[in-house]
């Protein structure tokens, strides 16, 4: 993948309107990946820089630049609310007019919400994770069991006997 990013790199260069770029998470842009929430790598971002979404297509070369083409665009967003429908309008008018400390507060809410539904979902998943082990050691028990009553055998024996009555005619 890495050098078809740096194809995109290059031919984006010269794009005032667009950044691609990479950042080294393990050094010097530890900070800039911990505040963009990067956690594996390599993780795709794109959008408005206070706003950051995942990239989730393919990663090619091809793949890339189309994307690239279509939405490294100006996008809705407190420096370009004129790009914005009324409702993303409403919400910006709305946030601007709350002072500092209830903006935080709101802030904190809905990233509480996101800790809360990972965390619920990573239960979730270890519980899902525990039964599927049981029911695999319960399908595997019961196979077991089936094969040491003598199923083969079972099937032999009529194997035979078919045999033995096709000889008879």
């Amino acid at each position: 993948m890495k050098p078809d990013w740096d194809k995109l790199i290059d031919s984006f260069k010269d794009d005032p309107a667009a950044l691609v770029a990479d950042v080294d998470c393990t050094a010097g842009g530890e900070t800039l990946c911990k505040q963009h929430g990067v956690t594996g790598y390599p993780t795709l971002k794109y959008g408005d820089p206070s706003d950051l979404q995942d990239y989730k297509g393919a990663r090619t070369y091809d793949a890339l630049k189309t994307f690239a083409d279509a939405n490294l665009v100006p996008l809705c967003s407190v420096e370009n609310v004129d790009l914005c429908d009324e409702e993303k309008q409403g919400q910006i008018k709305s946030y601007q007019s709350m002072d500092a400390d209830a903006l935080a507060a709101a802030i904190a809410a809905e990233e509480k919400k996101l800790t809360d539904i990972e965390e619920y979902f990573k239960k979730s998943v270890a519980n899902l994770q525990s039964q599927y082990e049981k029911l695999q050691k319960e399908s595997k028990d019961t196979a077991d069991a089936v094969v040491a009553s003598g199923l083969g055998l079972m099937k032999s024996v009529t194997a035979q006997k078919s045999a033995v009555g096709n000889d008879e005619l």
